[in-house]
């Protein structure tokens, strides 16, 4: 099912920068700081393309778009980026520890093996690309603009399959790699450019029966569909294998144990009236509730949760004075679920949205999708430092155990979705270490 293709990438010539000053995060995990970073590190600092500054002259012959175009052409041209000579896929390992490694019981590196290549584009009707959470329209009307101008994709898709690490196998390596890079958390990427014809093709024969879950980049790829049935309807003489047809992708074995996924956690502020009391006597309507030690750090929070989650659903819900561990939700609650299967009602990020935020809160669908009272924060401490903070506008933090993949599985291949930021698979994707150029 899965349409494998290798391609000529363009990549940065290690002759004449760096790695480590030139590549990034994903475009949507770059904050201020890190762009201020990214900007100073070097003149060809992939941020200037996939997130440039706005200035204030901008104009619409001049802007974010036309500059991050002007860069890509001006690095082709002065051999910055160069492109490989032959087709390959490159094989992709990033070797870290987790933030929660605990949790995994060893403090020890893992590491992720997966590969870079093209990925038919294919919609999701076609039973072949699964999602697993929805997307807005914003980001992907400012990734279509940037698509349509530099007519490239500079980031992976994440993708997991199914398999056996059979794949795996195919591209284990003792060389070298051609790219060796360390990001700002310490985690270790290495790529190995991979031409040889044989294996390729047997990479592609083990793949061509697998069916894709988007991990990361929701936006991305409806963004490249989007441009692909754009340029269908404006190109004559389209052919199946138009580069438009593509995207980059990085494919990783779910079954992978080095597969992390983190919880992202939510952070409610600026609520025009709460009170702790409300909202447990609300709440107990959804759960059963135990009060905690309002005192608790991350690690004791971390542990709770995991000992609590081994039954079902659990969440603490943890204000400025107080902690509640909201567990075992209420059959014969009111009913809050109409339209959702049993398999999203299961899962705590739905629990939380539906019971609590929605209803004991009183948060709209619409204003937790604007992020209007909402922040989402995969830091446990960093959660629990806001809605303590002295003149803090957070008013309560849920903090929840991660989704596991196996659901992740049962609900992208059902057709159904999560709640936006329901997973957050670590680490993320460098971009810039593969470039696919569409002309």
């Amino acid at each position: 099912m899965a349409d494998v293709r290798p391609f000529r990438a363009f990549r940065y010539d290690s002759q004449r920068v760096s790695p480590t000053d030139v590549v990034t995060q994903p475009y949507d995990k770059i904050t201020p700081a890190l762009q201020d970073r990214y900007y100073a590190a070097s003149p060809h600092n992939l941020v200037r393309i996939i997130l440039g500054r706005r200035e204030e002259k901008d104009n619409p012959a001049n802007n974010v778009y036309s500059r991050a175009a002007a860069h890509f052409r001006d690095w082709r041209r002065q051999g910055v980026l160069r492109q490989d000579s032959s087709p390959s896929i490159y094989a992709y390992s990033q070797r870290f520890t987790p933030p929660d490694s605990s949790r995994r019981g060893s403090a020890s590196e893992i590491e992720r093996h997966g590969f870079i290549a093209l990925g038919r584009i294919e919609d999701y009707s076609a039973g072949v690309v699964f999602r697993h959470e929805q997307t807005l329209a914003k980001p992907k009307a400012d990734r279509l603009d940037l698509l349509r101008a530099t007519r490239a994709h500079f980031g992976q898709i994440f993708v997991v399959y199914e398999d056996d690490g059979r794949v795996e196998k195919l591209l284990s390596t003792s060389t070298n790699p051609d790219i060796s890079v360390a990001d700002e958390y310490g985690v270790a990427h290495r790529v190995w450019q991979v031409s040889d014809p044989g294996v390729i093709s047997s990479v592609q024969a083990a793949m061509r029966d697998k069916k894709l879950i988007i991990a990361d980049g929701h936006h991305r790829y409806e963004t490249a569909l989007n441009y692909r049935n754009e340029r269908r309807a404006g190109d004559s003489s389209s052919v199946p294998d138009s580069p438009y047809e593509f995207v980059m992708m990085t494919f990783v074995d779910m079954n992978s144990p080095a597969l992390v996924i983190l919880p992202t956690h939510r952070v409610v502020h600026s609520l025009t009236a709460f009170s702790e009391e409300a909202f447990r006597n609300s709440a107990r309507a959804f759960f059963d509730i135990d009060e905690i030690d309002a005192a608790l750090d991350a690690p004791r929070a971390t542990a709770i949760l995991r000992e609590a989650g081994r039954c079902g659903t659990a969440i603490l819900a943890v204000t400025a004075k107080r902690a509640f561990l909201l567990h075992h939700p209420n059959p014969n609650a009111p009913q809050v679920f109409d339209g959702l299967s049993i398999r999203q009602q299961a899962l705590d990020v739905v629990q939380l949205h539906k019971c609590l935020l929605e209803k004991v809160l009183g948060l709209s669908e619409e204003s937790i999708r604007n992020q209007q009272n909402i922040s989402y924060i995969r830091d446990a401490t960093e959660a629990l430092s806001q809605v303590r903070s002295a003149g803090s506008q957070a008013n309560i933090a849920f903090l929840m155990n991660p989704c596991r993949m196996t659901q992740v599985r049962d609900i992208a291949f059902a057709g159904e979705v999560m709640p936006q930021k329901s997973t957050d698979f670590y680490p993320k994707l460098l971009s810039g270490l593969t470039i696919y150029a569409l002309d």
